[in-house]
């Protein structure tokens, strides 16, 4: 079984694996991709700066996730987990998540009042779902991490 130093060691190769990736969708394929669609569907270039901007706002959030995620990961391994700057950067998580939900729904409901096929509303809806289920989830993890780090401190209290 993997350790947990191990699993924290190897978690943030791939958070920065990731945060790479992410940074060149961010800078290349994105406003790439967007251009392409524009060169191809004249008709449809209008979205070109929109859709840009959007997705690219996306990966920021994700960026920022990552980033707390990985402040969060230093207060593991220094077993200072349970105390309030774990608080903030948690945070940091559901502002991101939120955020990126906020905009998500409106890109929803812009597609789903405009759409000819109900494929592309389905799939944003299946994501708003799936966006949701984790913005909650992390607001549920941190009041499970506010109990546990307001027991931590009563019990040094204690001792």
């Amino acid at each position: 079984m993997v350790t947990e130093r191990r699993a924290v060691a190897l978690l943030r190769v791939f958070l920065v694996v990731l945060f790479g990736i992410l940074v060149l969708f961010q800078t290349m394929s994105l406003p790439g991709q967007f251009a392409h669609m524009a060169k191809e569907s004249p008709d449809m270039a209008y979205l070109r700066w929109p859709a840009t901007a959007v997705t690219v706002f996306w990966v920021l959030c994700a960026q920022v996730v990552i980033v707390a995620t990985w402040k969060l990961l230093t207060l593991v391994k220094d077993d200072r987990i349970f105390s309030d700057v774990s608080l903030k950067w948690v945070d940091a998580i559901v502002w991101a998540i939120g955020a990126a939900w906020a905009v998500l729904l409106a890109v929803f409901l812009y597609v789903g009042f405009n759409a000819d096929d109900p494929g592309l509303p389905l799939l944003l809806f299946l994501m708003l779902t799936g966006v949701t289920v984790l913005g909650l989830l992390m607001v549920v993890m941190r009041a499970l991490l506010r109990q546990a780090t307001t027991l931590r401190t009563d019990m040094e209290a204690v001792i």
